[in-house]
């Protein structure tokens, strides 16, 4: 009796495998492409491919689909094929096997707009309350198949947890002016104040989504690292990062200083992950603390998980311009 993860060459879906393997748990790994994390090769759109992969699955951990760097590349209908279709089909064959817990992972880009205040406002306190405003393809669909798990979960009593992930990929950024002006160790570590979350922290999360899912029925959590940063900061947070990391963590400049790092001038959001922690009894490692502890004792504040994952990209070309294609607002 095994765990499925889809998606399994893919970034976090070989941080399952390799995490449920360490651990001696049987684990079965579904991709579309071959990998050493992958059992069963083939199309979350071919339903006695799917079904065949379900048999003796105890939960199922949905991690496959196209992600954001592909809106520049495929199309609204190869999105909604792959977001929506082929999580609709999973979702079928999963009330049809008796699987008693299913984890989608989605992402906190379905919220899309809003996640960026106008101009002159706070910092956006960013919760499972923030009502969404998706941008494109790729959040859309993200929050279609969420809709979908809550449905099935509602209907046909299959219980569903869904995780909003934030960055926690190791591939450079899609912004050009990031990439010129700060190393690419400095922007990870400066999101860990309020957009990013280790991969090993993301395994731990949907984990223990599986361990919860019948005692939850349905519930949505936002996957970040824990910030520092309260609510009575936003206003400053948006005038000034560097002031108030200054002042919880007057160390910083010094540390970033010897390695010709530097903070971001504002940031326009905070992820709030109180619910995981309260109701999975998730317990985060890796925030901006221990990325201070790590740069004080020179050392990489990735987890050893993240570290063997690596960069894997999104598309099978490489691009000029950036790791991959990006369209316009």
């Amino acid at each position: 009796m095994a765990i499925l993860v889809t998606g399994s060459a893919g970034h976090l879906g070989e941080a399952l495998v390799r995490a449920l393997r360490g651990a001696g748990r049987p684990v079965r790994g579904a991709d579309r492409k071959s990998s050493a994390f992958t059992e069963c090769v083939g199309s979350i759109l071919d339903r006695a491919f799917v079904r065949g992969c379900m048999q003796g699955a105890t939960a199922v951990i949905h991690t496959a689909g196209l992600h954001k760097p592909h809106v520049a590349t495929h199309s609204l209908q190869e999105f909604v094929d792959h977001n929506v279709s082929g999580t609709i089909l999973l979702l079928e064959e999963a009330v049809a096997a008796g699987v008693g817990a299913f984890v989608f992972t989605s992402s906190t880009s379905a919220l899309g707009e809003a996640l960026t205040p106008r101009a002159g406002e706070p910092a956006a306190w960013v919760t499972e309350d923030t009502v969404p405003v998706p941008k494109n393809s790729y959040g859309v669909t993200k929050l279609m198949a969420e809709s979908l798990c809550e449905f099935v979960a509602r209907k046909r009593q299959l219980p569903v947890v869904v995780l909003r992930t934030s960055r926690f990929f190791a591939d450079e950024d899609d912004d050009a002016n990031i990439r010129r002006d700060y190393a690419l160790a400095n922007v990870q570590a400066n999101e860990m104040l309020h957009r990013r979350v280790d991969l090993e922290d993301v395994v731990n999360a949907h984990l223990l989504a599986v361990e919860k899912a019948s005692s939850l029925r349905f519930a949505r959590y936002i996957i970040s690292a824990t910030t520092p940063f309260t609510i009575e900061d936003l206003t400053e947070l948006r005038r000034s990062l560097p002031g108030v990391v200054s002042r919880l963590f007057p160390e910083c400049e010094s540390l970033y200083a010897a390695r010709g790092w530097r903070l971001f001038a504002q940031i326009d959001r905070v992820y709030v992950n109180r619910l995981a922690r309260q109701h999975l009894g998730w317990r985060p490692k890796y925030d901006f603390a221990y990325v201070m502890g790590c740069l004080r004792a020179n050392r990489d504040f990735a987890s050893p998980l993240a570290r063997a994952v690596g960069a894997k990209g999104y598309h099978d070309e490489s691009f000029a311009e950036g790791p991959y294609p990006v369209m316009g607002p």
